[in-house]
Parts: structure tokens; sequence; C-alpha cells
């Protein structure tokens, strides 16, 4: 009886899927850069003006700037507390359950209801904060602002994935180090954050690669301002070729979001040496 090996056409569907939404549109986009167009008419050819522009405007260096002070912070902000929160959810209190699903609620609403909720309680007039700072309105917080309303949105997601990761880890750890009289921070450090190595690199990646796609929450917040305050990368691209009606040089930008991200998600694998995991079953 001869062994059946899997065919490579059942990778057929998928290739022609990411060819068609992914390379396609992206080749596409590529090809913008190097036109000048206005969205309507014919894109017309003017070689790499587009990326020598790019390279002396002020204004995509100071958003790609508060791209990366968005892309941190959140990161800073949600990890932890995702991590923390997992961890504690995949326990066996009797309110977790409760607790749980209370918390998990932000999945459920849309980037846009999220927006135009906490823009309604951040309103400095009839909001939930009246006389308090302006947390929109001031040059100084108003980003920050943004990436604490991200992460309200995000951190249950992040939980979720720490929580499934943590139930995985044997109960057999845990067990013999209480019976060498490990504390509960002891188990955490020793036995929890190694299991999770896989799940923090996963999450991370997912966290950083989608701080550089963050739009409808900041444009429906503040739509950059106060000022530039809060225009960060995508919303300058968006600005550029819906308002602006320059079509070629967002291309350009966008091109710039890609390898940006493409970049940074090669650059954590390597960095956290994912490829090379090894099981921890035997914690450290």
């Amino acid at each position: 009886m001869s062994s059946q090996r899997p065919s490579a056409w059942y990778a057929v569907p998928a290739f022609a899927f990411f060819a068609l939404f992914a390379a396609l549109p992206m080749l596409l986009v590529i090809y913008l850069s190097f036109t000048a167009w206005d969205g309507l008419g014919t894109p017309a050819l003017n070689g790499g003006e587009n990326w020598s522009r790019l390279l002396e405007d002020s204004e995509a260096r100071a958003s790609v700037w508060r791209t990366l002070v968005l892309m941190v912070v959140s990161w800073l902000v949600q990890t932890p507390i995702a991590l923390l929160i997992g961890v504690w959810a995949a326990g066996k209190q009797r309110s977790r359950a409760v607790l749980s699903s209370i918390f998990f609620l932000p999945l459920l609403l849309s980037t846009a209801a999220i927006a135009l909720l906490w823009q309604a309680l951040l309103e400095p007039n009839f909001g939930a904060f009246v006389g308090g700072p302006l947390f929109l309105g001031d040059p100084d917080i108003a980003l920050y602002t943004v990436v604490l309303v991200i992460s309200w949105q995000f951190i249950p997601f992040h939980t979720l994935l720490y929580q499934g990761a943590a139930r995985a880890v044997p109960a057999s750890l845990y067990e013999a180090a209480t019976i060498d009289g490990a504390s509960r921070v002891s188990k955490f450090r020793h036995i929890t954050l190694p299991q999770l190595r896989y799940t923090v690199v996963t999450s991370s990646v997912l966290m950083l690669v989608g701080s550089l796609t963050t739009f409808d929450t900041v444009l429906i917040l503040t739509n950059g301002g106060p000022g530039t305050a809060t225009r960060i990368l995508p919303l300058h691209m968006y600005i550029t070729g819906f308002s602006g009606f320059e079509m070629g040089y967002a291309s350009t930008i966008a091109v710039v979001l890609v390898v940006l991200g493409t970049a940074l998600s090669l650059a954590v694998m390597r960095w956290s040496g994912f490829r090379q995991m090894s099981s921890q079953q035997e914690g450290s």
C-alpha cells in the first residue's frame, strides 16, 4: 500500500487568496508610489519624486516619531496588564467567569463605537471629567490619551491569548513548586513566565504591528489634533491621499508602513529567538 502524500493543490486556494488580496494590491501601491495621481485621472509616472519628497517632509518625520511613541507606550501599557489579568483569568476563582465576561466586553464593540464612547466621556463640557484636564485638547497629553483608549479596547484580546496559554501550563509544575515551598511570586517568575514566552512574542508582534496601522480610533477621537499632536503616520497617509488628493504620495507612505511593519515583525522574531525556542516544560 503506497503512502499518501499531501497534494500541493491543497495550497492553491490559499496562495490565490494571498495573491489576489495581498500581493496584487501591494504591487499596485508600489507602482502608484512612483506616480503623480489625484485619484481620479490617469496616474502619471514621476520617477522618484514622491520618495524625494518623503525624505524632505518634516510632517512625515514627525508622524513617524508619534507613531513610534504610540507603539512603544501601547506595548508598555498593554503587555503587563494583559499578562497579569490573563494569568489570573486562567485560575479557578469563583468570581473569575463573571468578572472575565465583563472585562472582555470591549471585544464585542466596534472600533468606531469605542472611539465615539470615549470621545463623549472625555468631552470637556459635558463628559465624565468636567473641569478636569483637556485629555483630547492638550497637545502634551492627547497622544497618551489615545494610547489609553486603544489599550482599553485591545487589552482584553491579548488577555485571551495569555489566558489560553496559562491554562496550558502543566499543573504538575506548580504542584512540584508547591512541594518545594515556592511562593506565588516565585511560581509566576520561574514557571509561568517561561511557559508564556511564545505567547509574549506573538502578542508583542500583533501589538506593535497593529500600532503601525492604527487609524480609525485616532481619526474619530482627534482627527490628528489638537494641531498635529496625534497625527500619526497612517493618519498622515489618509489626509494626504483623501483630503489632499495626492494618492501617489500617499502610496509612498503606505509602502513605508508595510516595510516598517515587516521589518518590525522580523526584528522581534529574531531578537526574541522565537524560531530557536524549545519547550519550557521544566520551567527555569
